[in-house]
């Protein structure tokens, strides 16, 4: 496995009540002494230290008592990501459309995976299926896409070891992964998800661990199964893509994740771990009509999700194809949580990570200006084809949006429609399968908006 850096690492279990289990590892002068309690647990903190780029030492860590010692070995110190949420974070690297590239240079011994096995739970349960394993092109290819090709990132850019868990299955919904306890305590989050549930007869059932598509939108059960026994592991932050099991919703999930985050920072007990998650991808529902919003309503419920601290979003509505709910283009994906981590949680400020953002827009005449916020440009507006930014859309009063001839002047974009001699408002990307082609000089995608506010 790898061991969190600079950070105490938890050695935790059960013994006989007054057993002494003693820790010792090989980074470590001494050893760390503690007795279980009365209900037999025990738990040791042993200091961690922090490691330098280039660092690939092998360590080893024994806890033992009078009777039994474990020892572990083959291990690590570097930095740990829990990746979590449904099917496009689950999407394993063997279906991407880079595997047969990729795959064949997945031997990386310095970068280790975890898959948590799925499991459901009524209570919070401190135990969970599933091995480390160290990065290999056999390993890999059932691994998580996205989790890969971010550790990989990083992995090449930090030069030190890498750990990744993955912890989620697909078609899990948001509620399931937040405690029971905070849904209780939010008058909308119980309204909206936990008591429609706990008044169902589905509430009544003896839990196992069996997938169904329906078991995995329960609130707080794999919270319970899938997060909760990872609690006492050091880990750097959280990567989480998921959404479209929430996506006619609004105001409630932005609430429901933003309480999710402050659940799983409480339970790590680490402070205000970084939390870094992906937008939903185009996707037309198998309705090629551009009147369609509903996805783009429920990107911006997720856009607003990173006004809470320590928080950003990948864009991803250059990821085709829209006629597929799992895009098998992940690798840009993966790379842009990694590009995140390194500017906003490893400091390095030179790396570009989110493409063009709206500062405003301005209106003369017939045409609209858009403006961009100065530090999104990361050299200049551009489009990936070299075509015409794609996707813009105007309306006058009426509220009646028609497509606009979009060019790019420089840093802003000058946007005109014949069927609209006074615009109000600009859209972008608004609708459901957008694929677009606007960009940074980064390559990193143009964030959708829209500047009105009219209803849904």
């Amino acid at each position: 496995m790898v061991i969190q850096q600079n950070k105490a690492f938890r050695v935790w279990g059960y013994a006989d009540p007054g057993t002494a289990v003693r820790v010792t590892a090989d980074w470590f002068a001494g050893e760390v002494v503690v007795r279980a309690n009365d209900t037999r647990e025990f738990l040791a903190l042993i200091d961690v230290p922090a490691i330098q780029a280039g660092d690939f030492k092998q360590h080893w860590l024994t806890v033992r008592s009078e009777r039994d010692e474990i020892i572990l070995d083959s291990l690590l110190i570097g930095d740990v990501w829990l990746c979590s949420g449904q099917s496009n974070m689950q999407f394993s690297l063997k279906e991407d459309q880079h595997a047969a590239a990729d795959l064949p240079q997945a031997n990386q011994e310095y970068l280790r995976l975890f898959s948590a096995g799925l499991n459901f739970s009524n209570e919070p349960i401190d135990s969970v299926s599933g091995e480390w394993k160290v990065c290999d092109s056999t390993t890999a290819k059932d691994f998580s896409a996205v989790a890969y090709y971010m550790g990989k990132k990083l992995l090449d850019s930090l030069h030190y070891p890498i750990g990744l868990i993955f912890t989620g299955i697909g078609a899990s919904a948001g509620q399931a992964y937040v405690p029971r306890s905070v849904l209780a305590s939010d008058s909308l989050l119980r309204v909206t998800y936990l008591q429609p549930y706990l008044d169902s007869p589905k509430s009544k059932e003896k839990i196992d661990g069996g997938f169904s598509f329906e078991k995995v939108t329960r609130p707080y059960l794999l919270y319970n199964a899938l997060i909760h026994p990872f609690v006492n592991l050091s880990i750097t932050g959280f990567t989480w893509y998921q959404g479209e099991s929430n996506h006619l919703e609004r105001m409630p999930y932005t609430r429901l994740t933003q309480a999710m985050i402050k659940a799983w920072r409480a339970a790590f007990s680490q402070g205000q771990l970084p939390f870094y998650y992906v937008l939903i991808a185009p996707y037309d529902h198998e309705k090629r009509d551009s009147t369609l919003t509903e996805d783009a309503f429920f990107r911006e419920a997720q856009e607003r999700i990173a006004t809470l601290n320590n928080t950003a979003m990948v864009v991803s509505v250059d990821i085709g194809g829209s006629d597929n709910l799992h895009p098998t283009n992940k690798k840009p994906l993966g790379e842009r949580l990694a590009l995140t981590a390194l500017n906003r949680t490893y400091g390095r400020l030179h790396v570009a990570y989110e493409g063009p953002r709206l500062q405003c827009v301005t209106y003369q005449g017939n045409r609209a200006s858009v403006h961009y916020m100065p530090m999104s440009l990361a050299g200049g507006l551009r489009t990936a084809d070299n075509r015409s930014p794609a996707f813009f859309y105007v309306a006058g009063k009426d509220r009646v949006f028609h497509p606009a001839v979009s060019v790019i002047r420089g840093n802003t974009i000058e946007l005109s429609s014949k069927q609209v001699k006074h615009p109000v408002a600009v859209r972008y990307a608004f609708f459901n399968y957008p694929e677009t082609n606007l960009q940074n000089g980064a390559g990193l995608p143009a964030l959708p908006f829209r500047t009105d506010s009219w209803p849904e």
